[in-house]
């Protein structure tokens, strides 16, 4: 069988980067070929070199045998090719069937005015094929980030493409969203469309891949057959190390302080009621389904968000938070799931993204930057951190996504943080750079450290918490010591299921 997708000794540099080096690949028709590698390791460059965002340097890329060229994204769709972006690229200010056609635009008999029923239409079709409610007219703005990766989806589809890259498309799906998103891989291969599957969630390749190649530090390690490969033998190939495996530190004591306390939190629809307590040296761990309210609350604590009622207390002092200022200056530092919006300048340097939330220390006369100071104590938590990057003046957004999060860490180590939310800390991360972050925040809880962690992962909750709280429809549904606990309990009352939950449950 001629692969639709050859790849041979493809090479790519990026200033003091070489991301690609001497690489390969292949993609039979109706094959979903998984792509793995840890953060860092080439893999969303080789699919964007594929799909024409960037050029290669050197090396030979075959679309049925026969060499191509593909100079921008649009030579690439005219050669079938289509790739979902880890990054959701959309326009929210737009209608969702006008993101989907945007350039694309169905027109009228004349040709000039854009045919605005038959696109929805149309949008409405591909809906229907994924088995998604969604309404065409809706604003992307106004859906959340799953509805909006699955407009992304949408959009690829519409093109009809042969080729279909994915790059982390479940990152943001729920586990319903994520079965009808398999549905409709099956369905694509079943008429011969080749997928490209890039995916840090190891349970995904057994369910949905046919094929594995990983990838290391730039360069091809190997293809292996997903059914009789096992999990174990995939990550030794992308980390080439051993991982953290331990469980969650021990508890701190009962009697420990506690450090941050909410009470009667409430807004809106989205937060009612709620009471929590963090102590010295604790991981509280926030579980539930999305739209459960858990951002919501470390949002409102953070004073991103304004509340209707409630009270927040550090060391049983009752304090004012209407800003993020205000918590920043309270000692809370905020984690957002989304880093690139949130917790970055991604255009900037390593060594400014570190002092963001410390820049007024870092001045004389109150306006003139002391660089040195700077370039000091970034090199300082770059080497702390284990953060990989060229050099302290490197741009964030030439980083992997684990290395980014580790510099979003560093900026709230920076300002001394005493209470830290870690909202989805390894979303979009790999194996090897989850290790590193569990490492680190078993390291912070030593220290004292009160810290609050949202996951959508729960192996992630009941390997690095101490006690559990559990969200349903913007409540606490109930709480779990983490020893001992199970992702039956945690889904049960994550569902408000009661039945399921056993005794052990408080």
């Amino acid at each position: 069988m001629v692969p639709i997708v050859s790849i041979q000794n493809l090479s790519k540099s990026f200033p003091g980067v070489r991301a690609l080096d001497r690489c390969r690949f292949e993609l039979l028709p109706g094959e979903v070929h998984a792509l793995m590698g840890e953060n860092g390791a080439g893999k969303s460059t080789l699919m964007k070199v594929l799909a024409g965002v960037y050029q290669k340097d050197e090396g030979e890329i075959r679309i049925d045998g026969q060499p191509v060229e593909i100079p921008s994204p649009r030579a690439a769709q005219n050669l079938g090719i289509s790739i979902i972006h880890q990054e959701l690229n959309l326009m929210n200010h737009r209608s969702v069937a006008q993101n989907i056609f945007i350039g694309r635009e169905p027109r009228g008999r004349l040709g000039i005015f854009i045919d605005s029923q038959k696109m929805e239409r149309d949008a409405r079709a591909i809906f229907e094929r994924m088995h998604l409610n969604l309404d065409p007219r809706t604003p992307v703005g106004e859906l959340t980030v799953a509805k909006q990766q699955m407009v992304e989806i949408a959009k690829a589809l519409s093109f009809e493409s042969r080729v279909l890259i994915m790059d982390e498309p479940t990152a943001a799906l729920n586990n319903a969203e994520i079965d009808d998103l398999f549905r409709i891989i099956r369905q694509l291969k079943s008429h011969g469309v080749g997928i490209v599957y890039i995916s840090h969630k190891m349970d995904e390749l057994k369910q949905i891949a046919d094929r594995v190649t990983v990838m290391r530090d730039g360069q091809y390690i190997n293809t292996v057959p997903a059914a009789t490969t096992s999990m174990e033998a995939i990550i030794a190939m992308m980390v080439g190390r051993s991982l953290f495996e331990g469980d969650a530190a021990v508890a701190p004591d009962a009697n420990h302080d506690i450090v941050l306390e909410v009470r009667g939190l409430n807004r809106g629809r989205t937060i009612k009621d709620v009471n929590f307590v963090v102590r010295k040296g604790e991981i509280l761990g926030f579980a539930g389904l999305m739209g459960a309210g858990r951002t919501e609350v470390a949002r409102a604590v953070f004073g991103a968000d304004k509340v209707d009622s409630g009270e927040i207390r550090i060391h049983n002092e009752k304090v004012s938070i209407r800003t993020p200022s205000d918590a920043v200056r309270k000692g809370i530092g905020y984690l957002s799931e989304d880093r690139k919006h949130f917790g970055l300048a991604t255009g900037m340097d390593v060594e400014s993204n570190i002092v963001l939330a410390t820049m007024r220390r870092f001045l004389s006369l109150g306006f003139i930057l002391r660089r040195p100071a700077i370039h000091e104590t970034a090199t300082s938590f770059v080497k702390r951190l284990g953060i990989k990057t060229p050099s302290v003046l490197q741009k964030v957004a030439l980083l992997s996504g684990g290395n980014q999060q580790k510099i979003v860490i560093a900026k709230w180590l920076v300002r001394d943080c005493e209470i830290l939310f870690f909202d989805e800390p390894t979303r979009g991360i790999d194996v090897g750079a989850k290790s590193e972050i569990y490492k680190l925040l078993n390291a912070l809880a030593e220290q004292g450290r009160a810290i609050v962690m949202i996951s959508s992962e729960l192996p992630e909750v009941l390997r690095l918490s101490h006690r559990i709280l559990v969200m349903c429809e913007g409540r606490i549904t109930g709480e779990l010591p983490a020893a001992g606990a199970t992702q039956e309990q945690i889904m049960a009352l994550a569902t408000q299921r009661e039945s399921m939950v056993t005794d052990a449950v408080h």
